[in-house]
């Protein structure tokens, strides 16, 4: 079943760890501030234009960036300024990624220095052969086809031998095209997959160490 994948690619943000640490809680909360500073307005109109900017442009920074010309060095400096004491090191999961035969690598949203915090955090460090942050792809976010085929040429990944897995379920649907297999990490009892996703899952250490390897029936 998964015996012809030789690239993992990882989301980071709610699948390399759990969401009750409530992250975007405080991301959300310190965009919603920055639109209030950048713009001049109050916190409703600030809420209403980060939840519009994020559903007609993939993210909260992609909108401002079209609409108001914001700098995306200084937007994501400031929002992933964030307190991380809510993750622990996982060192079992660690083990399980570093487990996994071919290569591994983040394709995340989020800045790059987010990635490499909430990774040396959760004793993630070393466990990924490579990290593709919103910087590395012009800021085009996922789910937008172009973030994925800047990702798939940057690291060379052939599509029909990788395995993508995520937490949003929409983000897989590009990878699901171009030939990827798909790993849906739901969150939500009882909601089901759609037709783009090859399999979910409920828990990622579970599901990694699970899997058979080398010299194992599938």
């Amino acid at each position: 079943m998964f015996d012809h994948i030789e690239t993992w690619i990882f989301d980071l943000d709610n699948t390399l760890y759990h969401p009750r640490a409530r992250l975007f809680d405080q991301i959300n909360t310190r965009m919603t501030r920055f639109i209030m500073d950048e713009l001049g307005v109050g916190r409703a109109e600030a809420d209403r234009l980060r939840g519009d900017y994020w559903h007609h442009h993939g993210t909260t920074l992609g909108g401002l960036i079209a609409n108001h010309g914001t700098d995306p060095g200084k937007f994501l400096a400031d929002v992933h300024e964030i307190d991380l004491s809510a993750l622990k090191p996982d060192l079992t999961l660690a083990e399980a990624i570093r487990a996994l035969p071919g290569r591994r690598i983040v394709h995340t949203n989020g800045a790059r220095t987010h990635a490499e915090r909430v990774l040396a955090v959760r004793g993630l460090t070393g466990a990924f052969d490579a990290v593709y942050a919103i910087e590395d792809k012009d800021l085009v976010p996922k789910p937008r086809a172009e973030a994925y085929a800047r990702v798939t040429e940057m690291a060379g990944i052939d599509a029909a031998r990788a395995a993508m897995i995520e937490d949003d379920m929409r983000n897989l649907e590009v990878p699901k095209a171009l030939g990827m297999t798909t790993i849906w990490l739901c969150h939500q009892p009882g909601r089901r997959a759609e037709a783009f996703v090859d399999h979910r899952i409920t828990g990622l250490t579970r599901f990694l160490r699970g899997l058979p390897r080398a010299g194992e029936d599938i």
